[in-house]
């Protein structure tokens, strides 16, 4: 039976794409390259804001835009270098999972933090390209926010022409990947454990649903009525 549900927002990686990892190490090799101390605070504070614009994070830990927009674009040459080395891939059932959901009668939408560029990088290597309708980073939105505020998900329900926020479902890794799904006043808002935030710091978000992985995500949208 279809589904009222017209629009899949999603992250990228940690949720589509499998993490392993990835988006941690270009962090540290963007610290080193550009003498930001990689100190323990740091490290935390980078894992607790994971899924939000990484020139937000930047400039939270340096306190300068200058500075923060160097070390981002070294984040983003160092995840660029990961990805042609070919490490990439899609979370298991991802693929199937997306055509699913497309035969369901939804639209869908990549959500990064990534900047274009490298995001396009990333969903070009997994020819991810034809199977998504819409890929959105902070820099797409009008004001540039990136989550947790509900700024690209709202863009991409304005953008592919989406009636009401009610037809929308959330998906990620993170707490702020959950959050900006709840303050869009997305149905479903479900949190996975295939990334960077574990069950209890997703849980403590606040989603409608906590998946194993994406693979699940056409099962909740199907049940809802």
């Amino acid at each position: 039976m279809p589904t009222p549900l017209r629009l899949a927002c999603l992250d990228i990686a940690g949720t589509t794409v499998s993490d392993d990892g990835l988006v941690m190490a270009a962090f540290i090799r963007a610290l080193e390259r550009t003498d930001i101390p990689l100190t323990s605070p740091t490290l935390e504070y980078v894992t607790a804001t994971m899924g939000q614009s990484k020139i937000q994070v930047f400039t939270a830990i340096t306190g300068e835009v200058a500075r923060a927009h160097h070390a981002n674009s070294a984040f983003e040459a160092a995840y660029a270098e990961l990805v042609a080395g070919g490490v990439a891939s899609l979370i298991p059932g991802a693929f199937e999972a997306l055509s699913e959901m497309r035969e369901l009668g939804m639209k869908i939408c990549l959500t990064t933090g990534f900047a274009p560029a490298t995001r396009d990088l990333l969903v070009d290597a997994l020819d991810l390209r034809a199977q998504v309708d819409l890929v959105i980073s902070p820099q797409d939105t009008p004001a540039g926010r990136g989550r947790p505020a509900p700024d690209m998900i709202l863009t991409a329900l304005m953008l592919l022409d989406i009636d009401s926020v009610d037809h929308v479902a959330v998906a990620g890794d993170t707490a702020s990947d959950i959050h900006a799904g709840l303050n869009s006043g997305a149905s479903v808002v479900a949190g996975v454990l295939t990334g960077m935030h574990d069950e209890p710091t997703l849980r403590s978000a606040g989603p409608t649903h906590i998946l194993t992985s994406i693979a699940e995500l056409p099962d909740v949208c199907r049940a809802v009525r």
